[in-house]
C-alpha cells in the first residue's frame, strides 16, 4: 500500500504538470499566449475628464496608457500596445487626419504580423465618419475596431471602460476577420457602412435595417451576418500615397430651395427626397462645370435608381446610405476618375 505521503506528491506533480491547461479553460491564460492588440486613440470623450460623479462639462487630455490602466479586464483577453495618434474632440479631425490614420493602420498590418487587430479610440460626433473611411481604405482582413464613449470616465455611470473592453474582445475575435471596419459601442457589432449615431447618450449607436451584425455576449463575440459590400482587402482605393482629398460637400434639398449657393467643390451629395424644378436646374448648371452630382436620402435609407441614359445630366444613385458615408466614397471615387458611369459602379458595389 502507498504511503499517504507518497500519494500526496504524486497528487502534487500531476497538479502542477496541468496548471497551464487548466488555467487556459478558466480564462485565465498566460499573457505570453494571448494574442496582440494595438490601440490607437484619437481622443474623444473616452479621454475626458471632468468633476467625479457628475455629467457636467469636461477636458479631453487622458492618455490612452492610463485609459488602459483603468480596465485591467484586458489582461484576461489580449496583450495590449497602445498609441497617441491624437487627443482632439473628433469634431476636429479632418479628411487629412483621416489619410494619416489609414496610413498608420496599414503600415502597422504591413510591418507586424504579430498583431491580430486594431481598436481606435474617437469621439463619437465623428466616429461614423472615420469608422467609414478605414472600412475603404485598410487593405487588411485584420480586425479594425473603432469605438468610444458617450459619457466620460469621470462621469456617473461611465461607458468608456466596457465599451473598450467589449472593442478588444472584437479586435481578437477570428470570427472579426474579413468584416471590414467595425463599431463596437453598447455591445453591438456595428458594420462600418451602416454605423450612425442616433442621440448622444448611452445606447445612442445603431444603424438602420441591416447594419447591426453582431454583439458582444458574457460567453464571447457572437456574429449573425456579413456585409457583402465591398471593403478593406477588397476595396479598389490605396491612400497610401494620398496627400490630400478632392472637396466633396453635402447640401439639403428643402421646400422653397433653389440650389445651395456657389460652390469649388469637385463632388456634392444632395440629401433629398426629391428636387425642384429649381434645384434640378442649379444642379445641371453645375455638371455643365463638371461637378459630379449624387442624390440620397436624408436618412440614408431608400435605394435610389439610376438616371435614365437618356438623361443630359445624370446623377448618380446612391444605394442605401448615409449623406455622411456618400460623400467620403465620392471623395474616394473622385481619386480615381470623374466618368459618371465609373463613379456610378462604384457606389453600386460599395
Amino acid at each position: 500500500m502507498l504511503k499517504k505521503s507518497t500519494i500526496f506528491a504524486a497528487l502534487t506533480v500531476a497538479l502542477l504538470v496541468n496548471a497551464p491547461a487548466r488555467m487556459q479553460g478558466s480564462g485565465q491564460s498566460p499573457q505570453s499566449d494571448l494574442p496582440r492588440v494595438l490601440l490607437i486613440a484619437t481622443g474623444g470623450t473616452i479621454a475626458g475628464e471632468g468633476e467625479p460623479g457628475t455629467l457636467g462639462t469636461y477636458e479631453i487630455k487622458k492618455p490612452i496608457a492610463e485609459i488602459v490602466s483603468q480596465v485591467p479586464e484586458l489582461k484576461k483577453y489580449v496583450q495590449v500596445e497602445t498609441e497617441q495618434f491624437s487627443n482632439i474632440a473628433s469634431s476636429l479631425i479632418t479628411p487629412d487626419q483621416w489619410l494619416l490614420l489609414s496610413r498608420r493602420v496599414n503600415t502597422v498590418f504591413e510591418k507586424r504580423p504579430d498583431i491580430a487587430g486594431i481598436v481606435v479610440t474617437h469621439g463619437t460626433d465623428r466616429l461614423e465618419e472615420t469608422a467609414f473611411f478605414l472600412h475603404l481604405t485598410v487593405r487588411s482582413d485584420k480586425p479594425v475596431v473603432v469605438v468610444g464613449a458617450q459619457r466620460p470616465s469621470t462621469a456617473i455611470s461611465p461607458d468608456g471602460p466596457i465599451n473598450l473592453l467589449s472593442a478588444v474582445r472584437v479586435a481578437c475575435a477570428h470570427e472579426s476577420r474579413g468584416k471590414g471596419a467595425l463599431v463596437v459601442m453598447d455591445d453591438r457589432i456595428i458594420s462600418a457602412r451602416d454605423a450612425e449615431k442616433f442621440y448622444a447618450r448611452t445606447g445612442g449607436f445603431s444603424a438602420s435595417e441591416m447594419g447591426v451584425i453582431g454583439v458582444v455576449a458574457r460567453h464571447g463575440v457572437e456574429y449573425f451576418y456579413n456585409p457583402t459590400k465591398r471593403h478593406t482587402i477588397n476595396s479598389e482605393f490605396d491612400v497610401r500615397e494620398l496627400t490630400s482629398l478632392p472637396r466633396v460637400d453635402i447640401q439639403y434639398s428643402y421646400a422653397g430651395s433653389e440650389g445651395g449657393g456657389k460652390t469649388d467643390a469637385k463632388g456634392i451629395v444632395v440629401a433629398t427626397t426629391g428636387l425642384s424644378s429649381s434645384e434640378r436646374s442649379y444642379y445641371d448648371g453645375l455638371q455643365r462645370r463638371g461637378v459630379v452630382i449624387a442624390t440620397t436620402f436624408p436618412s440614408g435609407d431608400q435605394v435610389g435608381s439610376p438616371s435614365p441614359l437618356r438623361d443630359p445630366f445624370p446623377m448618380v444613385a446612391v444605394k442605401r446610405m448615409l449623406p455622411t458615408h456618400a460623400r467620403i466614397l465620392m471623395m474616394l471615387a473622385l481619386t480615381k476618375t470623374q466618368d459618371f458611369r465609373e463613379i456610378q459602379r462604384i457606389f453600386d458595389q460599395y
